[in-house]
């Protein structure tokens, strides 16, 4: 990953990254390549991740460590499988894109959001990126 790719700092903010994880589902929903298998795939991984935050949604706050560090570690997990499928089945676009960015800086992962937001169809040069 460049060292002097531009990225949100954001702390750790497991239920709102619930709130992005309800809105990545539907996106590769809508998707005409949705049937294949990486956006099968991707789907169910999008539902992985809604399961893992739903009780963070819930809740309202994150969980007490060592809880929290756990349920970020997995939902980094699953969010990079996630791109993995959505790249290699043409499944991106620039919402989708920032959705994952934007739940990587929720992850306090800010970093790898901006650069795996690309890979994941946002456009380098959109207005919601950091500058």
């Amino acid at each position: 990953m460049p060292d002097d790719i531009p990225y949100f700092q954001v702390a750790l903010n497991l239920p709102h990254a619930g709130r992005i994880a309800r809105r990545i589902g539907p996106l590769v929903e809508r998707h005409p390549d949705r049937g294949s298998a990486d956006g099968a795939a991707a789907l169910r991984l999008a539902e992985d991740l809604i399961a893992l935050l739903d009780p963070c949604l819930d809740l309202g706050e994150n969980p007490p460590e060592p809880a929290a560090g756990r349920i970020r570690d997995r939902a980094a997990e699953l969010g990079r499988k996630l791109v993995a499928h959505i790249e290699r089945g043409g499944l991106g676009g620039d919402r989708l894109g920032q959705c994952v960015r934007n739940l990587f800086e929720c992850l306090e992962l800010g970093r790898e959001g901006a650069a795996i937001s690309l890979r994941a169809g946002e456009n380098p040069k959109s207005m919601q990126r950091p500058v």
